[in-house]
């Protein structure tokens, strides 16, 4: 099985772009992912491209086509759909077609667009995600299925709302000296405790922005690396994906969220490392009860002990296992079918060291991104480390 390896990694500003298309937000990431990468484009392979809404946002189907244009690929293209997975999804798949020696070089990433559509719109759009049949027409929205989420959790562990908020406040740091995101303003525990309900428990700072974005990552195969003299000293060692029920009501556990079980156990395992070799982490904390169940899905806590531990410092920036030096989904902002692809560009940048994060983790070797689809009926976890 080949290696694959991240030459490059290109972002937008993550935030409110009312004004531009979804084509010009993807051909802005994957110039830089192509700059950064030093490889040109006629020798892409092929472009696997994440986006969940564009249908309903820009009325734009068979977006695949589209963004290789305006990536000026011409190549292969395919459209991966996971809901808020859809990025991580079409990672993993251009890691598997290098490892397969299938290609040499692949372009992963998504964009979203929302901003021009008001909040019901959005809402309404995001739904989609969730069972039609038996929550969205029951009036589900992703607000209120993680409100159920977070209160069994509390039922079951214990937790209270100071625990979310901290979260909040930790990953809004991280945000302020990240160039690409969305809320670059610190938030203290009490302005998250008075903020309004958005579905109780979960208030306004416990909830992730609408969000404009693309993300762009160049995969290429060891050896291409080699024969072309490119950098790209971090690679994809371990991936893995996991599903679990669509609908709340047909799961057996409102406060575990079994998908990202079976993706990180399987990421692990492809890695050949353990939850206690992770140095730094990027997980999708679309609410702040979501980033508490990743951490336990990763393995880094036992059920019911990843509450506390932005309340007790262990994953902020300079804890012992810092989670999302990003912002997170919650500060950084969540475009939809870009994020997973964000996570990768985000951690690359991590463990190169030129992240305006990195001397929080100066050391780190192994990263871990995990990226989830829903109320994480579909979850891709990836395991990157510096190569030797």
């Amino acid at each position: 099985m080949g290696d694959a390896r991240v030459a490059g990694v290109g972002l937008t500003h993550f935030g409110s772009h009312p004004e531009r298309t979804g084509r010009d937000l993807f051909a802005e990431a994957a110039l830089r992912a192509f700059e950064d990468a030093g490889v040109p484009r006629e020798d892409v392979d092929q472009l696997n491209y994440g986006n969940y809404m564009g249908s309903i946002t820009e009325n734009q189907g068979h977006q695949a086509p589209l963004m290789a244009e305006a990536a000026g690929l011409r190549c292969p293209a395919t459209r991966y759909e996971e809901a808020c997975a859809s990025a991580g999804v079409a990672v993993r798949e251009a890691v598997r077609t290098v490892r397969a020696g299938q290609a040499d070089v692949v372009l992963a990433g998504g964009m979203e667009r929302m901003s021009h559509l008001d909040t019901d719109d959005v809402t309404a759009g995001l739904s989609t995600a969730s069972d039609d049949l038996f929550e969205v027409r029951a009036g589900m929205t992703f607000p209120g299925a993680y409100a159920l989420m977070a209160r069994a959790y509390f039922a079951e562990y214990g937790g209270t709302k100071t625990d979310l908020a901290n979260v909040a406040v930790k990953n809004h740091a991280n945000a302020v000296p990240n160039e690409y995101a969305q809320y670059r303003t610190e938030i203290s525990v009490e302005q998250a405790l008075d903020a309004p309900d958005v579905a109780t428990p979960l208030g306004l700072y416990d909830a992730c922005p609408i969000t404009d974005g693309a993300s762009a990552v160049v995969v290429v195969s060891a050896e291409y690396a080699a024969e072309h003299d490119v950098d790209a000293p971090v690679r994809v060692r371990g991936t893995g994906q996991g599903t679990d029920n669509m609908a709340l009501q047909d799961r057996a556990h409102l406060a575990r969220t079994p998908a990202a079980d079976d993706a990180a156990e399987m990421a692990y395992a492809d890695a050949g490392i353990g939850p206690d070799d992770v140095d730094v982490a990027e997980v999708h904390d679309c609410f702040t009860i979501a980033e508490v169940l990743a951490t336990e899905s990763l393995g880094f806590f036992e059920p019911g002990e990843g509450i506390a531990a932005a309340r007790e410092g262990v994953t902020t920036a300079d804890g012992d296992l810092p989670v999302n030096l990003s912002g997170g989904l919650k500060a950084k902002g969540h475009p939809v079918g870009a994020t997973g692809g964000s996570q990768i560009a985000e951690l690359t940048r991590l463990l190169r060291g030129d992240h305006p994060n990195s001397e929080h983790v100066a050391d780190a070797e192994v990263g871990v991104a995990h990226n989830a689809g829903g109320t994480v009926a579909s979850a891709v976890v990836h395991v990157l480390e510096v190569a030797e």
